[in-house]
C-alpha cells in the first residue's frame, strides 16, 4: 500500500468540516492534554512508551519543523493509557538542536509524561494547533492504531509545535476510539 501524507489544517481551516463533538471538545482543548487525559481516566493512567530513538523525520513533520530531510531527531512514540488502555498515541519530534543545554533533559523523560513538563515550564509557548483526519491510507494511522483494543477505518489527531527557550519540538497527538467513549468534562 502506498501511503500518503496526512493534510494539517488550522482549526478555522476546519470550521466547515464536520467534526464528531465527543472528539472535537479534545481536538481543540488548548491546555495539556495529559492533564485531561488524567482528569477523564476513572482508573490509573500511565504513558507506555513505545520507542526513541534517532531517525529522520517524515517528510511533514521535517517541514512544520523547518529541518532538512537528512537531520535527524529524537523521536519519541508513545501511548496515553487509562488502566492499561491506549486512548492516545503521541508522536514527538525533536530535533538534535533542540536538544542542548537546558532542554537536554527532555532525551531522558522515560516513562513521565512530555505534557506535564511543557506545561509546567512558565515560559514554554505553543504555535497555532494543527488538525487532521487520518485513515487507513496513512501511515501514522497505523502506528496509532497498532494497540488500540478497538476497529476503527478513520480518527482524528492533532499538533502543534512547542517552543521551550526558543528551542522547537513538535508533538503529534491521535485520539484512539477509546477517547470517544469516554465522558467529557467540560473544562
Amino acid at each position: 500500500m502506498q501511503f500518503t501524507f496526512p493534510v494539517w489544517r488550522t482549526q478555522q481551516q476546519m470550521f466547515a468540516t464536520a467534526i464528531p463533538a465527543a472528539i472535537a471538545c479534545w481536538l481543540f482543548d488548548p491546555g495539556s492534554l495529559t492533564a485531561r487525559v488524567i482528569a477523564a481516566c476513572p482508573g490509573r493512567f500511565h504513558v507506555e512508551v513505545l520507542s526513541q530513538s534517532w531517525q529522520r523525520a517524515s517528510v511533514d513533520e521535517a517541514q512544520r519543523l523547518h529541518m532538512t530531510l537528512h537531520e535527524r531527531a529524537l523521536i519519541r512514540e508513545v501511548y496515553l493509557c487509562c488502566d492499561a488502555i491506549p486512548w492516545v498515541f503521541a508522536r514527538t519530534i525533536m530535533p538534535q538542536r533542540t536538544l542542548t543545554g537546558r532542554q537536554k533533559f527532555l532525551a531522558h523523560l522515560g516513562a513521565r509524561p512530555l505534557g506535564a513538563v511543557l506545561f509546567a515550564d512558565p515560559h514554554m509557548h505553543r504555535d497555532p494547533m494543527e488538525v487532521t483526519h487520518l485513515s487507513m491510507r496513512q501511515q501514522l494511522f497505523h502506528k496509532a492504531m497498532l494497540r488500540s483494543p478497538d476497529a476503527a477505518s478513520d480518527i482524528w489527531a492533532r499538533r502543534s509545535v512547542f517552543y521551550l527557550g526558543a528551542k522547537p519540538l513538535l508533538v503529534n497527538e491521535i485520539f484512539l476510539p477509546t477517547v470517544a467513549r469516554c465522558k467529557v468534562s467540560a473544562s
